[in-house]
């Protein structure tokens, strides 16, 4: 049970709330049971007092005898109608309580798997650049959707399971009073019957462990063929990515049959042996003990009872068994991410008034060299251009200038002071970064802009929107700020959803703008526009831009040419040239 064990730590007023609520129902269910017996002689015209005859006579007179002067004590005279006062009030109070158990069941498990996403989305986010590049998009997507219910499902059997363990126990205490020879067989036989069937609780973990893999795997490739369709499709392909799809798909559909098969055998199985036991304590305890029939009655009740809860303990246990290894996989994810976290604050707070510096700088992937001796810098209100073919290192500059990566060789720094010496994520506050993919929220125009920030109003999104040249097509808009820009802000043009993006770099008023292929996208006119208010904010602040566009060479006040991984200032005679 060290699942059980790690939620228990992770949430002890809960799990302790919920024991005692488990804990005070099986007293009430006890209680309603100790009354049956005194109703059985009543109902049978037996003396409730008399001494009953036989080896285990003194034993099963002794458990109703203590149960009389209870009753004596408190009041209560041994009637037909009180007894069965008694038998009701105990199910009502155990239902009472049971219903307070599985509700507090029910919040934990919630916040189980509350807990579980945001400590994987925050731990991911949290982790250094390189590490985030290796982890599939549709893994953590099934961790934050699926991992994280079964999870949470794997806490609600365990919790059952133990409220059935409670209530096997308590029966099991009642037949120890009465008989406890005859619970000593019957508690043998239960082992007996749970040995036997644990084969089965193993097939169901092996099949868990099978699904949470092929699950992962089936979403990190739904994810990347979603997002090809229309390529796939536009080449008639679309049946290739059903193959993979359907082969991952029926693989799973496997581990459920042998999931489903496991449970069905183990339920069937178990009610058969239990009825076997069972029947033959009853020949045992009237033919050879010679116990009376009411006695027999509530021990067969008592034990069936046991045996019945027993049952269901090794069944809850066994989908406990099934959902674990969701949990245990994602706290290695979240574990694996938090030994990757970057490591932002308690440097330098930094000031950017001069020059952002590139020094010498080496940087490899891998094998692979992307920059080598690279030298250049970007000075404080001037706008630089970057150009060069692709594979030449200019993406790689921009994740270098953000502190994403750090350099093999050489240093970034700024105003003289290496990055890696100052608060990283005090300097990213100072950057607006626009990408070349253009994602937008299925939100409205503002919340795409501010991001759900409270603290920026709606004016400060127009006046963003009028610096990117997004303003007048967004005001001309029927519900203009207000307007939903559907999924990925599939109902705006590639030219509006960047000029979108571009004024969602620009509302926290940065310091650092840059613009990685952020123009590719655009008409000549919308380029043109873009182009105009960069260069109206040129001087306000600084401008970094990937660009193979003329209008953004044209614009730059300092350009570089990057081929072979180094980087060449290109003088005004050589800007002509570059722009023809």
């Amino acid at each position: 049970m060290r699942l059980m064990a790690s939620f228990f730590r992770a949430y002890p007023l809960p799990t302790f709330l919920m024991l005692v609520a488990l804990l005070l129902s099986g007293f009430a269910e006890g209680v309603g049971l100790s009354a049956l017996l005194p109703l059985l002689n009543i109902a049978l015209g037996s003396d409730q007092g008399s001494a009953l005859a036989g080896a285990e006579g003194g034993v099963q007179n002794e458990f109703e005898r203590v149960v009389l002067d209870i009753l004596g004590s408190l009041g209560i005279d041994i009637t037909l109608g009180n007894m069965l006062l008694i038998i009701v009030g105990g199910v009502l109070l155990k239902s009472v309580f049971l219903l307070l158990a599985q509700r507090q069941v029910g919040y934990t498990a919630a916040q189980v798997g509350t807990d579980l996403r945001l400590e994987m989305l925050r731990a991911v986010l949290r982790s250094e650049w390189e590490y985030f590049l290796h982890q599939p998009i549709g893994r953590l997507t099934n961790s934050l959707a699926t991992e994280a219910q079964r999870a949470s499902q794997s806490f609600v059997h365990g919790a059952t399971a133990i409220t059935y363990l409670i209530q096997a126990c308590i029966y099991g205490a009642v037949a120890v009073a009465l008989s406890w020879r005859a619970t000593l067989v019957g508690l043998l036989a239960g082992v007996v019957v749970i040995g036997l069937s644990h084969s089965l609780v193993l097939v169901t973990r092996k099949a868990g462990k099978r699904q949470t893999r092929l699950l992962s795997s089936l979403m990190s490739n739904l994810t990347d063929t979603l997002q090809s369709v229309k390529p796939l499709k536009a080449m008639a392909l679309e049946h290739l990515a059903d193959k993979v799809l359907v082969r991952e798909t029926t693989q799973i559909n496997k581990s459920l049959r042998r999931q489903v098969l496991s449970a069905a055998v183990l339920d069937s199985a178990q009610e058969l042996m239990f009825a076997i036991f069972i029947a033959l304590g009853i020949y045992v305890a009237l033919e050879i003990y010679a116990m009376d029939l009411p006695t027999v009655m509530v021990l067969v009740v008592a034990l069936g009872r046991a045996f019945s809860f027993l049952g269901k303990v090794q069944k809850q246990y066994q989908k406990l068994v099934q959902g674990e290894s969701a949990f245990w996989a994602m706290r290695e994810a979240i574990a694996a991410a938090g030994r990757a976290e970057e490591k932002l604050e308690g440097g330098i707070a930094p000031v950017f008034n001069e020059r952002l510096a590139f020094n010498n700088v080496d940087f490899s992937y891998g094998e692979h060299t992307v920059l080598s001796n690279l030298s250049l810098s970007v000075e404080a209100g001037r706008f630089t251009t970057l150009v060069g073919p692709s594979g030449s290192g200019k993406t790689t500059i921009v994740d270098l200038a953000v502190g994403l990566v750090r350099p093999d060789r050489g240093a970034v720094t700024l105003d003289g002071r290496p990055l890696q010496d100052l608060d990283v994520r005090a300097w990213r506050r100072m950057i607006g970064y626009v990408p070349q993919d253009t994602i937008l929220l299925h939100d409205t125009i503002l919340r795409n802009i501010t991001l759900g920030d409270p603290a920026l109003t709606a004016a400060e999104a127009e006046e963003a929107l009028r610096a990117a040249g997004a303003w007048d097509f967004v005001s001309r808009l029927p519900q203009g700020l207000e307007t939903v820009v559907g999924e990925r802000g599939g109902k705006l043009s590639g030219g509006q959803r960047q000029r979108v993006v571009i004024a969602r770099a620009l509302v926290n008023r940065p310091q650092l703008l840059i613009l990685d292929e952020a123009t590719s996208a655009l008409d000549p006119e919308s380029e043109s526009a873009v182009r105009q208010a960069l260069e109206s904010l040129s001087g306000r602040l600084s401008i970094l831009a990937i660009s193979h566009n003329r209008g953004m060479v044209e614009a730059a006040d300092r350009v570089y040419l990057l081929e072979e991984g180094d980087a060449r200032l290109v003088e005004d005679a050589g800007r002509v040239e570059l722009v023809k």
